[in-house]
């Protein structure tokens, strides 16, 4: 998933980046779309929310490799045809595919395939829960990189109160509430990496002239390379097809990463990557509807605590005094 990020900042960082996406005008954005933006989001939401019970269902049947190999060649395919459609040319320049290309490290191959390994030993609900702690990292790197981004005692107070909803979530008054460790760390590794991406997305590629279009296209089509050319060596081809697990993971790319994109692209054109961004409160809240009541996965009490507070503290944090916005 994914969001305009200005210049050297962190703050306005969505949790689940698909690709890198510029600042730079579009004469695309220009034209009203038929859909009210309100129905957009609450799309986007829903689609981003799902892709958790999509990675669960996917790595039943398929290597976890192979389900973010599939994932990001699904969606490059529907953004590689959008940008045929519309005319557009992949961006040009060495300097610029090299710094896509560490962008598809940190945002789609490293990050997408640390939640498919995730999900293989905890639920999806948790996984999603995980990925909202993505405006924490940001927001703690920002602080830690950026001389510019003061730590204000509100910023503190939400990375404090964030991770605080992490330790509850995580249960770990009771040895992690029966959660696997190994599996718990990898999501939250996952995001720190969309995190770190954010940070190196604004500062390398935040000046770019080409769409935003154009760079995720170009960013989804290198991560496809990445993972065509790594995945051979750790796991085997896969010896049969499931159905159901390719159809996930079918969806997880063509939606969950690649139309997903577009209709952030066009939120964050018309409303503002604030407003757009708020789909990211959203986002673990249908992963664990999705979870409960579509795989029977089952919540101790601590999980939906745990990510409210995580939540809030994410809000805080991302949010600016009244004196600083006037």
């Amino acid at each position: 998933m994914s969001s305009t990020i200005p210049r050297g900042t962190a703050r306005t960082a969505s949790t689940v980046p698909a690709a890198a996406v510029s600042p730079s005008a579009d004469p695309s954005a220009a034209a009203r779309p038929a859909v009210d933006w309100r129905l957009r989001f609450a799309a986007l939401s829903l689609i981003w929310g799902f892709s958790f019970l999509l990675i669960k269902v996917g790595t039943d049947g398929y290597a976890p490799l192979y389900v973010t190999l599939g994932r990001v060649l699904f969606g490059a395919t529907v953004l590689l045809t959008v940008l045929l459609v519309k005319r557009d040319r992949l961006p040009r320049g060495l300097r610029t595919w090299g710094h896509l290309a560490v962008a598809a490290v940190l945002l789609n191959s490293l990050p997408f395939t640390l939640f498919s390994y995730a999900e293989t030993t905890i639920p999806s609900t948790l996984a999603g829960i995980c990925n909202a702690t993505t405006p924490l990292w940001g927001m703690l790197l920002s602080l830690v990189a950026f001389s510019s981004d003061r730590p204000t005692r509100r910023r503190f107070a939400g990375l404090g109160l964030g991770f605080v909803g992490v330790l509850v979530v995580l249960g770990v008054w009771q040895g992690f509430s029966g959660q696997d460790p190994r599996g718990t760390a990898l999501a939250l590794i996952a995001s720190f990496s969309y995190a770190v991406g954010w940070i190196y997305v604004g500062r390398t590629l935040g000046g770019s002239p080409a769409s935003k279009l154009s760079l995720s296209s170009a960013q989804l089509a290198l991560a496809t390379v990445q993972l065509a050319a790594v995945t051979p060596f750790f796991t085997g081809f896969p010896r049969s097809f499931p159905l159901v697990p390719l159809l996930a993971v079918l969806a997880l790319g063509a939606l969950g990463t690649g139309l997903a994109f577009l209709l952030q692209y066009g939120l964050v054109a018309e409303v503002g990557p604030t407003t757009a961004t708020t789909v990211t409160y959203f986002i673990p809240v249908v992963a664990t509807a999705a979870g409960v009541l579509v795989l029977g996965e089952h919540l101790h009490w601590n999980t939906p605590v745990g990510a409210v507070i995580v939540l809030a503290g994410a809000a805080l944090a991302q949010s600016r005094s009244r004196r600083r916005q006037s």
